[in-house]
């Protein structure tokens, strides 16, 4: 199992536990992304693609807002993407 599979399957109980397993894991994480660029094979991050795509800012009434907020919770996501 590589170690991005491990990680989409991994839970931690608390975050004190998620430091710990990124402290365990931190030399064989370098060597694998350092075996990664020398291979050509690192791409673009979320956070990079994120700063990509266009914003938009429309105004909304702030009780539909609300509601928004409420809803957008019930389904796990944030107001601003529901």
């Amino acid at each position: 199992m590589t170690m991005l599979e491990e990680l989409k399957l991994k839970t931690f109980a608390s975050e004190a536990e998620e430091a710990q397993w990124w402290h365990r894991t931190k030399t064989s994480l370098q060597l694998s992304f350092e075996k990664c660029g020398a291979k050509g094979r690192l791409g673009i991050g979320t956070v990079a693609k994120r700063a990509a795509i266009p914003s938009t800012t429309i105004r909304l009434d702030p009780d539909d807002i609300a509601k928004a907020r409420v809803q957008a919770a019930k389904r796990g996501l944030r107001y601003q993407t529901y």
